[in-house]
């Protein structure tokens, strides 16, 4: 921490001057050294004292701790709710532990499929102007339900959401982020 001490008060310009014509250049020098902020000093108000090392460098007494969020996609399952083999789809299990303020749960769990991501991708680009979305891993044609390709796709999920969720914009400006990640009833109809 570094010294910190309140500003002077300027006089008004008028009084200014007549100060400065009064002044001798060895006092300017000397106000000019008094208000220097030299490293290694601390103040609450006028007593200032010099920090031991442990103060400078210890945990500090009132802080906010912010661990990187762990975020997985894994377990992926292959679903057919219907006899037709185009009604097949694979789902991502999303796991999130985090204590960042900007998620209402610390922990969670979360199924998602690709086109749930395709969605929320949209939605986020559309409401974070400022931020670049990555891109999500591309859409598989042939042999999508092969272990390889979904394997491949479940990486880039993953690697879709570390970005994603980390970011601090996002973490904190964006309102669908928190109901994907965590929300087991997200609706992607609802926005």
């Amino acid at each position: 921490m570094q010294r910190i001490d309140p500003r002077p008060t300027d006089p008004p310009p008028a009084q200014q001057q007549q100060q400065t014509h009064q002044s001798q250049p060895h006092e300017q020098s000397q106000q000019a050294k008094q208000w220097a902020l030299p490293s290694g000093f601390a103040s609450t108000g006028s007593q200032s004292h010099t920090q031991s090392f442990e103060e400078i460098y210890g945990v500090p007494e009132n802080f906010l701790e912010i661990e990187n969020s762990i975020i997985q996609v894994t377990d992926p399952q292959t679903h057919q709710p219907t006899a037709s083999p185009s009604s097949r789809y694979t789902t991502y299990l999303i796991r999130l532990s985090t204590n960042i303020p900007a998620f209402k749960l610390r922990r969670s769990e979360v199924r998602r499929r690709y086109s749930d991501f395709e969605v929320f991708r949209d939605l986020l680009e559309r409401e974070s102007a400022r931020v670049s979305i990555p891109p999500l891993p591309g859409k598989v044609y042939l042999n999508r339900f092969d272990d390889a390709v979904i394997e491949e796709r479940r990486r880039g999920l993953e690697r879709f959401l570390k970005i994603v969720v980390g970011h601090p914009l996002l973490q904190t400006g964006s309102r669908v982020l928190g109901g994907f990640v965590q929300d087991p009833n997200w609706d992607r109809n609802a926005w």
